[in-house]
């Protein structure tokens, strides 16, 4: 039996009832995989690590160690809600790394995108590693692989173009050796947040929108610095803010801001002020190989501005992208 094949026969979780009969069911395969082992997870605070975790926290509780890497290109208030929700909340053994100083050291000066990623990627596995090789007799690694991913290493392996590859915490070093635990591997995007609804998380974490693996690192266009990252997680979290209150955090399926690494002349106090522009990306897609561009209300958007060049030191102007996959790309980087 191939168990990364989604059986036919298999109900599409859509309500509580489907979602609890599903979780008691995986609660029961972990217990029995696992034993009385050890098991570690790198906890994003995504979507998907968030409700394997909250699952393996049902399942075996303290056997479960949650590593939360703080790379410093989180959203505003992210790694903060991982400590509350999984640190507190759920009584988890959260280990939280702030390793801000080191990736941002790492990327300095590095302007290229993919040598960007490149390195954030590297380092956030060597990170994770270093926090693995400390813990003894962990014998199992969980991750929150979806059906997608599945489906889309499976093109990529018949020589098909692959959308992206997926790794999750792929690319660990030889000496970790771990046998995987995937609760959630056979479920879409919809039915995991149904399922992390079911096991009590908060719908804010469950609904959280894709971010990308790099995080705000491939939004501070070029060279990442300091003070251009501080204003775009401001600027970001106004974005957020005002979609929330105006109730279209829902309705679009990515919102975000972007901040490139150029400036332009402005007015601030009656004097010359240079300022970076802020870009708005608002899209909405199906399978993210198009994309249509939302139309915000232009009272919403001017509030937006207004808020965003008035309580963000540094930006003097914002821009509305206005373009759709393809020509574009959802991320500019």
């Amino acid at each position: 039996m191939d168990t990364n094949k989604r059986p036919e026969t298999m109900q599409r979780i859509t309500t509580f009832e489907l979602a609890n009969a599903f979780i008691e069911e995986q609660v029961k395969a972990v217990r029995e995989q696992v034993g009385d082992k050890k098991v570690l997870l790198a906890l994003s605070g995504g979507v998907d690590s968030s409700v394997v975790a909250a699952l393996l926290i049902k399942a075996i509780g303290k056997q479960l160690y949650c590593v939360h890497v703080n790379h410093g290109l989180m959203r505003k208030g992210e790694s903060e809600a991982v400590v509350d929700i999984f640190g507190k909340t759920l009584d988890a053994n959260l280990i939280y790394i702030d390793a801000t100083d080191r990736f941002l050291d790492l990327l300095a000066g590095v302007a290229e995108p993919e040598r960007k990623r490149k390195i954030i990627g590297k380092e956030f596995i060597e990170v994770f590693a270093d926090e693995a090789r400390k813990l003894e007799d962990v014998t199992f690694l969980a991750q929150g692989t979806i059906y997608p991913d599945i489906l889309e290493s499976v093109k990529q392996a018949e020589g098909k173009k692959a959308v992206k590859s997926h790794h999750n915490v792929g690319g660990l070093p030889e000496d970790l050796k771990f046998e995987l635990v995937e609760p959630v591997k056979l479920l879409f995007k919809d039915e995991v947040r149904v399922v992390g609804e079911a096991l009590g998380l908060p719908h804010a974490m469950v609904y959280r929108q894709p971010f990308p693996g790099p995080g705000l690192g491939v939004r501070c266009l070029g060279a990442i610095t300091r003070d251009r990252l501080h204003a775009l997680r401001e600027a970001d979290a106004i974005l957020r803010d005002e979609f929330d209150k105006n109730g279209l955090a829902e309705k679009v399926w990515q919102y975000f801001v972007i901040i490139p690494d150029m400036k332009s002349v402005g007015v601030k106090d009656d004097s010359r002020y240079e300022g970076w522009p802020a870009i708005i990306r608002a899209v909405n897609t199906k399978d993210a190989m198009t994309a249509t561009v939302e139309e915000i209300p232009y009272a919403v958007l001017h509030k937006i501005v207004a808020r965003i060049t008035n309580e963000v030191e540094g930006i003097n102007r914002v821009l509305y992208d206005l373009t759709p996959k393809p020509t574009g790309t959802i991320e500019w980087e």
